[in-house]
């Protein structure tokens, strides 16, 4: 098995006691404004996204960066008036103290995406090697095929422009023939014409929720094999179940080594799609213990993490919800049973009075147990903040919590950057630096984006591994196991919710001088590698 070392790569840091988390938003030369169009009308949509991708296009070894935009949401607004998304180049820098800073290559890459964006999905849609890009919208949804040369071509067929309103979308491999297929969420039938204000308890315009709304069905499509797709939404099953999807995350949940996938539904039950490995999906949440929250009732699922929290060689699921419900996480016993977690892991009480969306699993210190982090933003209108004259008053503190062996602590209170409020949604994390811990990327309505720095989980010994196929593209849904009294594992996916996508590579932390790690790719033969070394990525090719 040929394995290519990669040295990792240190920015200038400081030894000194810092936050976990530091923002760099304006040292890396990020300078990003989303907008939401708003005019005072409370359009449904414009209170939902944006989110992101961190991808490597021009496979130079680093992390790019995609983010989507919105615009003008009135009737007599000309779609041509709305800005484009933005694609970032991530350019190594010696003189920054990030190590690194972000280039805008919008105009010279070939993308003019300027539908109301809510998310973006990575994959090598035509096995050429190169990241290409799905993006969602309010509207039709676009697909930017990378033709390897740093542009990008508009590659949107009928099928796949989907017209009705799309929020997150994964790439995998349900059929297991070698191409990635494509799977789609979509949230509820609101049009701009026919909007109608909705007012709360004291009477006042308030934003829409989903319930008054009818669901809309999510989407599958195959890939015939040349980066062209079929809608199977209907012989798959999956038309069968219409419902208002905000997050979805592919994963192996029953252990059978088939890509199966769930949907985090607002407001409604969640979907678990327990793959049939005839090209059919059956739909499992309510039986498997995962539809609903141990009470019984349907939560407003946003946000969705999916990893093995408890380091037991399983998927467990993680969700944000509404700030008067709690965040919920579900155990997986291995066989695809779930069971709700949520206090006994400590995940209840840290989020009362927020409202999640973007969140996602990360070993900020890579002390072995996956940690989580959560976008939140309100979604009806916080009083004083109202009467401060906020013209979005919505915002609220972002959470990160730390896994200590299998419980979760708040720590907020340690990340000054965390503090701040805003309307957050969309969040990504990846290496950007290539040293071997995550950065975070925050996505805010109607504001800002902000880079996160991580300040210390390169001081730990980690394992990185590069799983590829044979076209030099991430191998998703293949997983990585680094063995030891307790092993844990992670895997290789580029889909993130909430509408975002994330660096396919694996890290583990809790390393040592050297290592055993066993991959067991989506497709093939598992493998072991012993002595692997720490502090470094292996790129592996398995195809």
């Amino acid at each position: 098995m040929a394995v290519a070392v990669l040295q990792a790569v240190a920015g200038c840091r400081s030894r000194e006691a810092t936050p976990p988390l530091v923002d760099v938003t304006v040292e890396s030369g990020l300078a990003f404004d989303h907008d939401n169009g708003m005019i005072g009308e409370r359009y449904f949509s414009e209170v939902v996204g944006p989110g992101a991708a961190l991808f490597d296009y021009d496979r130079d070894g680093d992390l790019d960066l995609y983010l989507v935009q919105g615009g003008p949401l009135a009737p007599e607004a000309h779609p041509g008036s709305r800005p484009s998304d933005s694609l970032l180049r991530n350019d190594h820098d010696a003189s920054k103290t990030t190590g690194f800073r972000w280039v805008d290559i919008t105009g010279s890459s070939g993308i003019d995406a300027r539908g109301y964006g809510m998310g973006v999905a990575v994959g090598d849609v035509d096995g050429d090697g190169d990241a290409d890009l799905y993006v969602t919208n309010f509207g039709s949804n676009q697909l930017w095929m990378n033709r390897g040369d740093g542009t990008f071509e508009d590659a949107t067929t009928p099928t796949l422009a989907e017209p009705r309103w799309s929020t997150s979308a994964t790439f995998l491999d349900y059929d297991l023939d070698g191409d990635l297929d494509l799977f789609g969420a979509n949230y509820v039938e609101y049009r701009i014409s026919q909007h109608r204000p909705c007012l709360n308890a004291a009477g006042a315009v308030e934003y829409c929720g989903p319930a008054s709304y009818a669901p809309e069905t999510d989407r599958l499509w195959r890939n015939r094999g040349d980066g062209t797709f079929e809608d199977v939404t209907g012989v798959s099953g999956i038309i069968d179940h219409p419902g208002s999807g905000l997050g979805v995350i592919s994963a192996d949940f029953n252990g059978d080594r088939r890509p199966d996938l769930y949907v985090a539904n607002d407001l409604m039950p969640n979907f678990l799609w327990i793959n049939q490995k005839d090209g059919t999906f059956r739909e499992d949440a309510l039986l498997a213990g995962c539809a609903v929250n141990e009470s019984g009732a349907p939560e407003a699922s946003m946000g969705l993490a999916v990893a093995d929290f408890d380091r037991d060689g399983d998927e467990d699921v993680f969700m944000t919800h509404l700030d008067t419900e709690t965040n919920t996480a579900y155990a997986n016993d291995g066989s695809g049973l779930f069971e709700d977690a949520s206090n006994e892991w400590g995940l209840s009480v840290p989020s009362l009075g927020l409202t999640g969306f973007g969140t996602a699993a990360l070993d900020f210190d890579n002390d072995g147990w996956l940690d989580i982090i959560i976008a939140n933003g309100a979604v009806k209108t916080i009083a004083d903040q109202r009467v401060t004259g906020d013209p979005l008053p919505l915002r609220e503190p972002n959470l990160l919590l730390h896994n200590e062996a299998g419980r979760f602590r708040a720590i907020t209170d340690q990340v000054p950057a965390l503090q701040v409020k805003d309307v957050s949604r969309g969040l990504t994390t990846g290496d950007i630096d290539n040293d071997g811990d995550d950065e975070v990327l925050i996505l805010n309505n109607a504001g800002p984006a902000n880079l996160l720095l991580n300040e210390v989980g390169q001081r730990a010994a980690w394992v990185g591994v590069d799983l590829l196929d044979s076209h030099g593209a991430a191998m998703l849904g293949s997983r990585v196991i680094l063995a030891g009294e307790r092993p844990h594992s992670s895997t290789v996916r580029t889909g993130l919710s909430y509408c975002s996508a994330t660096d396919p590579r694996v890290r583990l932390g809790g390393a040592t001088s050297a290592n055993t790690v066993e991959l067991v790719p989506v497709r093939g033969l598992r493998r072991r590698l012993v002595g692997a070394p720490s502090g470094r990525y292996l790129r592996i090719p398995l195809g």
